[in-house]
């Protein structure tokens, strides 16, 4: 699939840097900047040779101005990221140079790129599929060490690979079933019914480990969502403080000083958290208006957390709040963590067999000080612990990138079940086809064999410039 038009995009931060580049893909991407290159020894250069450097002079030969001394790499088609011509164009990476190189270029007929256009016309190439198109993205957008090593993983195709094989495994059988009903004279379904269905059963069974690995997926891309709650005054900000090494969170004595939920993110062990304090929630009477926005805002966040983080004040029995939002936190069963916070007082009155029996499911208390840091390392380890990721196989585990692939999968799955259920009903074979084939456009959605052109596009609008 060709493209009329040569497009470029400043790769690089528009940010005072050492290197700046320029990327430019299409039929005419190698005439243009060969019209405005000139080699060390200010003689005009054609890029014969692809995939070498040419050091020279990028000129406004109209004005017979040099802009900036640089090297261009030449990658001709059908051998570039995007399977057409291409030149990078590396250059000093000073925002005012390369806006100038950039307008020099457009002016010569190349269109200013749309974000992920570069990608794109790779997928559309066929060069890569969406899958692999996705990882690029999610590649850019790590944000810790196993992300990148999942979104690598499937850059280099485990995810293509796995669900072709699904795909070639269902194309035969339907290739089969429906050669066998043409021509039944010389071709028999005799025994067949057995065959299809140990087949469909180990698809689904494969299926099923991708399915149960979402989460983690999520997890390790995305970041764990984690909510610290408590009621007032019991070390929330601090703790969120101490965890990002920075006043981030204003802490006084006087009870919900923290109106709205504080938003950010750490890298903890090579876990990412998304960390959410929340506005104490207390059941009182007469708080005002803006706080009673807070707690209920602080409610709503449980709902969508990973991990709750409750703290309590080591220094007071369990009070009814406390009590209400260890419900809550039961209501929602969630992986949570009890930090038992001020101990550095020494005084201690929370029982804490009492407090682990007030929940229903298995919980972990730390004793706790946000001024002394006591307890601070156990809570990575717990937190590492419930999360642990490091005996993931990321070789040869898949790991799906976001909601469209994963509803896909579930949707093959679903088919493939219908076929289970036919077999069983023991209708005619010709009704296992249209589940068949429906499970195999399903999975081909995943890698975007079958996807409609809108989703394309909101997939590659999400992509930055220049990539």
């Amino acid at each position: 699939m060709g493209h009329e038009d040569t497009i470029v995009a400043i790769a690089t931060s528009m940010t005072p840097a050492g290197i700046g580049i320029i990327r430019v893909s299409g039929d005419d991407a190698i005439d243009i900047i060969s019209s405005i290159f000139v080699d060390k020894n200010k003689n005009e250069k054609s890029f014969t040779e692809s995939y070498k450097a040419y050091h020279g002079y990028i000129c406004d030969k109209e004005k017979n101005e040099l802009i900036d001394e640089v090297i261009c790499i030449v990658m001709r088609k059908p051998h570039s990221y995007t399977t057409e011509d291409v030149v990078e164009v590396q250059c000093h990476g000073g925002p005012l140079v390369l806006k100038k190189i950039l307008q020099l270029i457009e002016g010569r007929g190349a269109r200013i790129a749309e974000p992920g256009e570069f990608t794109k016309r790779a997928f559309l190439n066929g060069r890569i599929d969406l899958s692999m198109a996705e990882s690029v993205s999610d590649i850019i957008m790590s944000k810790n060490d196993y992300a990148l090593k999942v979104s690598f993983e499937q850059l280099r195709g485990n995810i293509s690979e796995k669900l072709n094989h699904f795909r070639k495994e269902i194309l035969e059988s339907i290739a089969f079933i429906e050669a066998c009903l043409d021509d039944p004279e010389h071709m028999s379904l005799d025994g067949y019914k057995e065959k299809l269905k140990n087949k469909v059963d180990n698809i689904i069974n494969e299926i099923d480990k991708i399915i149960e690995n979402y989460d983690n997926g999520r997890l390790i891309k995305e970041g764990v969502n984690t909510v610290i709650i408590g009621r007032p005054n019991v070390g929330k900000s601090s703790l969120l403080n101490l965890l990002l090494d920075e006043e981030r969170a204003i802490v006084t004595d006087v009870a919900g000083t923290t109106r709205d939920i504080i938003k950010e993110s750490i890298n903890l062990r090579g876990i990412t958290l998304n960390i959410i304090d929340t506005a104490g929630i207390r059941e009182e009477k007469g708080i005002d208006k803006v706080e009673e926005i807070g707690i209920e805002k602080a409610k709503s966040e449980i709902k969508k957390a990973d991990l709750i983080i409750l703290m309590l004040d080591a220094t007071t029995p369990l009070s009814k709040d406390d009590e209400a939002l260890i419900k809550l936190c039961q209501s929602q069963n969630k992986k949570c963590i009890v930090l038992i916070n001020k101990i550095d007082l020494g005084k201690n009155v929370i029982d804490k067999e009492k407090l682990k029996n007030l929940f229903n499911y298995d919980i972990i208390v730390i004793d706790f000080s946000t001024k002394t840091k006591e307890g601070l390392e156990k809570l990575e380890e717990s937190i590492e612990k419930l999360f642990v990721f490091g005996d993931i196989d990321f070789n040869n585990e898949i790991f799906l990138s976001n909601e469209r692939q994963f509803s896909s999968i579930k949707k093959a799955k679903k088919s493939l079940q219908n076929v289970l259920s036919a077999i069983e009903s023991k209708v005619s074979e010709d009704f296992y086809t249209i589940d068949l084939n429906d499970a195999y456009i399903s999975l081909s959605q995943v890698l975007g064999i079958e996807v409609t052109d809108d989703v394309i596009d909101e997939i590659f609008s999400k992509f930055c410039m220049g990539k």
